[in-house]
């Protein structure tokens, strides 16, 4: 039997969620890099060999390597946090993911950023499972919906944040290397969240009764009594990493490939406005969950984020009046999903494979999303280097969301369970 949970001070509680946004929100800084800066580093590490659409196509292999980075960093790290407590297993992933960014401004080939953006993105995959379990846990239900769109906000924050720096100092082929360099540095933040961040009560109280289980946690995950749990937690999940990834995040490059070198800063803009529009999105969407239903909220995002998406894609053009705002309304909807999930995810999984469950539907998402940014980058090369079409395509994957939303078990007015 397990014991009482222990307690965390207000200061303790105060400085988990401050770190634990800090963390997301330096990932975020690292999502949000490449899509300003790789048609510059192609540029460079190319030279004489570079093209337009194998520029494309080489962004495909830096999303994708990401991505898959992300998605066995979210399993194994989230599986880590389950045996050797969330703060631990996230200050690990912040060093990691920072380690490997900085390490990355000594690329002298394509191939050798790839590796490096794997490596990263395996930090960043296991930053989301911990952070949002460890925040989940150590503070009260009443606060959930709040602190679910605080967590959401986080990572858009971090991408906002090095698009300001995008928008005020040039990313060019000659000068790019800096920006890896400086996105290394919240190693410090990972050092220091080793010593001050209190561990989740929770999982505390739970360490007993798991020693006792013969099951690990992946395996209880696909056990009879969570499979379907498990199985629409992934739907839930992989659908809007899939189009964002595979859509969304195609304005930038495509913004920069139709502004050019006669404005070099419109792809920073063009990413600006999406953050921006992103960081309000992820925080309310939590907030609207509690007062819609978990449902409803899931399957009207779906809706309206389908149809600007594709609408964007098929009726606008970089450098027309109304793109720059319909960008920033397409990132607000689109990333609502990302407030929904660090409040319902956790909903549907008991204590003892929380951190787990949460990061293998988080990231099973991402195993898909390498396969899809890829095919997108086959399909703008197939286009001829017209990102539009592609993007047009692929952006109706959001649909898919209006359908898998009925499969859920609502959650709505749920504590969490232990």
């Amino acid at each position: 039997m397990s014991q009482s949970p222990p307690s965390v001070t207000t200061q303790g509680r105060y400085i988990a969620i401050t770190v634990a946004f800090l963390g997301w929100m330096c990932a975020g800084v690292q999502l949000g890099t490449l899509p300003i800066a790789s048609l510059s580093i192609s540029k460079d590490l190319m030279r004489e060999a570079f093209d337009p659409a194998d520029a494309a196509v080489w962004f495909g292999r830096f999303t994708a390597a990401l991505s898959l980075g992300a998605a066995c960093g979210g399993i194994f790290l989230g599986w880590l946090g389950d045996r050797i407590g969330r703060a631990r297993a996230m200050a690990l992933s912040i060093l990691c993911y920072t380690g490997f960014a900085g390490a990355a401004g000594f690329s002298q080939s394509q191939e050798q950023l790839l590796v490096l953006r794997f490596l990263a993105g395996m930090g960043i995959g296991g930053m989301w499972p911990n952070g949002v379990s460890l925040v989940a846990e150590i503070w009260p239900d009443v606060s959930r919906p709040f602190l679910a769109g605080v967590m959401g906000t986080s990572a858009n924050c971090g991408m906002l944040l090095i698009s300001v720096v995008g928008k005020n100092w040039n990313i060019t082929p000659e000068s790019w290397r800096w920006l890896l360099f400086v996105s290394a540095t919240p190693a410090l933040l990972g050092l220091a969240a080793l010593w001050i961040v209190p561990e989740s009560p929770k999982w505390l109280a739970t360490r007993g009764d798991a020693t006792k289980k013969t099951d690990t946690p992946m395996r209880e995950l696909f056990s009879p009594a969570l499979l379907r749990v498990t199985l629409v937690g992934i739907a839930l999940a992989s659908i809007p990493l899939i189009a964002a990834w595979s859509a969304g995040r195609w304005l930038t490059p495509w913004a920069d490939q139709v502004a050019g070198a006669a404005d070099p800063k419109y792809k920073a803009s063009t990413q600006f406005w999406w953050a921006f529009g992103a960081a309000l999105g992820s925080f309310f969407g939590g907030q609207i969950a509690s007062l819609l239903g978990r449902r409803l909220t899931y399957f009207l995002i779906s809706l309206f984020s389908a149809v600007l998406t594709v609408g964007i894609f098929t009726f606008l053009k970089p450098l027309q009046p109304a793109f720059l705002p319909l960008v920033f309304i397409q990132g607000l909807v689109a990333t609502l999903f990302f407030g929904w999930l660090p409040l319902c995810l956790p909903e549907l999984f008991p204590t003892r494979v929380r951190a787990s469950g949460a990061g293998l539907s988080y990231n099973f998402g991402r195993f898909l999303v390498a396969g899809a940014v890829l095919a997108t980058g086959a399909l703008t090369s197939f286009f001829g280097g017209d990102y539009a079409k592609a993007g047009a395509i692929m952006g109706a994957i959001y649909g898919l969301g209006m359908i898998a939303i009925w499969f859920a078990p609502d959650t709505t007015g749920k504590k969490l369970e232990d």
